[in-house]
């Protein structure tokens, strides 16, 4: 009986472990992409694709946030980061300062500019 209770509360602690290994291997994004729109906003949908892209092609390098600051539950994002129209976009370093902001529909290809420049590297 003793056994089993050790040999429990060593697989246990194997277990938790591991986990606690995994959590701290989780990779930091270099860059965190927010994207302040509405879902009724005709430049704000068509940034959705395009949020979409990056996303897929840079993987766990940008974390991408989208907030529909029309919505009662998320209007307090347009006033953190003090947008005066939507779509605007900011783009965070992986320590949370602002390095870049725009305003309207935002091209990948000037997205891809920006975030290579910062030395990220699209996925194969």
């Amino acid at each position: 009986m003793k056994n089993r209770i050790l040999i429990s509360l060593l697989l246990m602690s194997f277990l938790a472990g591991i986990n606690i290994l995994a959590q701290s291997k989780e990779v930091k994004p270099k860059v965190t992409f927010i994207e302040l729109g509405s879902v009724n906003c005709i430049p704000c949908k068509m940034m959705q694709p395009v949020m979409e892209a990056i996303e897929n092609k840079y993987g766990d390098q940008v974390k991408v946030i989208f907030y529909d600051v029309w919505t009662n539950e998320q209007k307090k994002y347009a006033q953190q980061y003090k947008i005066k129209l939507i779509p605007t976009q900011v783009f965070l370093d992986e320590n949370g300062k602002e390095f870049h902001r725009h305003e309207g529909f935002y091209p990948e290809a000037e997205i891809d500019k920006l975030l290579q420049g910062k030395g990220l590297k699209p996925k194969k």
